[in-house]
């Protein structure tokens, strides 16, 4: 008789069992959000200004632009708060109780326009925005922890993946013949409450994270049971004992506080660079195009339903360049990748802006903006995408991982609510040249990554902080 025990031969790959595909599928919905929510507002900006101006507003595009932004205030909460919760409460109660949160901020929005309620509608973002800030610090921990260390590099780029699915979905929805109307936009900004709604059906029926219960609530006896079922087999006693002996390392390393990462020279240069990485991500602009990328093709003379229509090639794009990044994140360098994508930025930028002040002269370049737009997200997926989410846990230890994470998590849903604030008005004082202070900032960040950022390319940990320290 076949040992049960045995692994299947007709698994997907080594620990790729069904029962960590349904646990990973589950958490990456969370993402999946967090990607839709970023995208949904951009195709319908028209018909909501218009329902804002009905309730009275007299500067509809400046309420737009706080039902924009205030999304990530809401990110800037769910952050800290999910890294709580998390710790508290464990990862599947955790994303389970987010999963609800997510379907109360989908329904203020779904509701909004019945409601005849402005109110409403900004409740619902700053609610939704809580939701995905959580799901970006919990989803990607969940994850890492029930993928077998040979798989969780490919694991870990699902999450990304999710957020670009999340975006092409929303910009296709909101195309006229679909969702992109003045009837449709409610039901639009109401469908964030489907992958909520499916995550709580998912969530209760997936396993803790074994590296929860066996270190955090101390319960080795339920950590087997996850372990075994997540595994598909009973041969995890080295996994266990790996687990066992990274708690032993972690409690005798020393824990920093945030406040240590500011007063200890070693510790404060890489978080600063981690710092930069995360502003060059968003002051970079990119958010401005994904959350206003029908304006900027209409103001660059593209009719707005087409504008529409080529919102979801930007999405699509982002979504092209997750696949394409992965192979090269370990052979070309972290450092090498994001040099590259900035310098990429920086020059589609210049041309965009070009493309912009001229195609009343020349009707041809209403196409080159666009090109050059999607030109502009693809190196922004090259490596300024990923990179800052990751560089952080490179350059620190276990000791001090943790708070720099959560610094620079901050700093990102920051720079991100600086940008979709500041867009519309800095589109109308600026006009074709929206784009330069965007270049200026490009230009900087790609000055101080070429001289502050090493490559952490296949070096330990230990390696890395050793330079910090001379």
């Amino acid at each position: 008789m076949e040992d049960p025990r045995k692994p299947s031969p007709k698994m997907a790959g080594p620990g790729a069992t069904g029962a960590l595909l349904y646990a990973v599928g589950a958490a990456v919905l969370g993402m999946l959000q967090f990607g839709f929510n970023t995208g949904v507002i951009n195709a319908p900006r028209t018909f909501i200004e218009a329902f804002i101006s009905d309730n009275g507003y007299t500067s509809p595009s400046f309420i737009f632009g706080i039902v924009v932004s205030i999304f990530a205030v809401g990110g800037m909460i769910g952050c800290p708060l999910a890294s709580w919760m998390t710790e508290k409460y464990g990862r599947k109660n955790a994303l389970i109780f987010n999963a609800v949160f997510g379907i109360v901020g989908a329904a203020f929005m779904g509701f909004s326009a019945t409601a005849n309620s402005v109110a409403m509608l900004i409740i619902g973002r700053f609610l939704i925005g809580v939701n995905c800030g959580f799901a970006t610090t919990a989803s990607p921990t969940y994850v890492s922890e029930v993928a077998p260390v040979n798989m969780r590099g490919a694991f870990g780029t699902v999450n990304q993946l999710a957020v670009a699915f999340g975006l092409v979905g929303a910009q296709i929805l909101g195309i006229d013949n679909i969702l992109g109307s003045d009837e449709g936009w409610p039901w639009l900004l109401g469908l964030a409450v489907v992958p909520a709604a499916v995550q709580c059906v998912m969530l209760p029926f997936a396993p803790e994270s074994p590296r929860y219960l066996l270190l955090g609530m101390g319960d080795e006896e339920k950590a087997r049971v996850a372990l075994t079922k997540i595994r598909g087999n009973a041969e995890i006693e080295n996994e266990i004992n790996d687990m066992q002996e990274e708690d032993r390392a972690a409690r005798q390393e020393e824990k920093f506080t945030i406040m240590d990462l500011l007063r200890i020279k070693a510790l404060r240069t890489p978080l600063f660079i981690g710092i930069v990485m995360h502003l060059s991500q968003q002051l970079g602009g990119i958010n401005a195009v994904l959350y206003y990328s029908v304006t900027i093709f209409v103001r660059a003379g593209i009719v707005e339903e087409t504008a529409r229509l080529a919102a979801i090639g930007v999405g699509s794009v982002l979504f092209v360049m997750a696949l394409v990044s992965i192979p090269l994140m370990d052979r070309l360098g972290r450092r090498t990748l994001q040099l590259c994508g900035l310098a990429g930025m920086t020059v589609f930028s210049i041309l965009m802006t070009v493309a912009f002040f001229t195609y009343e002269n020349n009707s041809t370049m209403s196409m080159f903006a666009v090109i050059f737009t999607f030109l502009y997200v693809a190196f922004f997926g090259v490596g300024p995408s990923s990179i800052p989410w990751m560089i952080l846990s490179e350059m620190f230890g276990q000791g001090a991982r943790s708070a720099a994470v959560s610094v620079g998590a901050l700093v990102n849903w920051l720079a991100n609510f600086i940008v979709g604030l500041t867009f519309i008005p800095m589109s109308e004082a600026l006009g074709d040249y929206v784009f330069l202070p965007y270049t200026v900032l490009l230009v900087l960040f790609f000055v101080y990554t070429y001289f502050k950022l090493p490559e952490t390319k296949n070096k330990t940990i230990e390696e890395v902080t050793a330079l910090f320290k001379k």
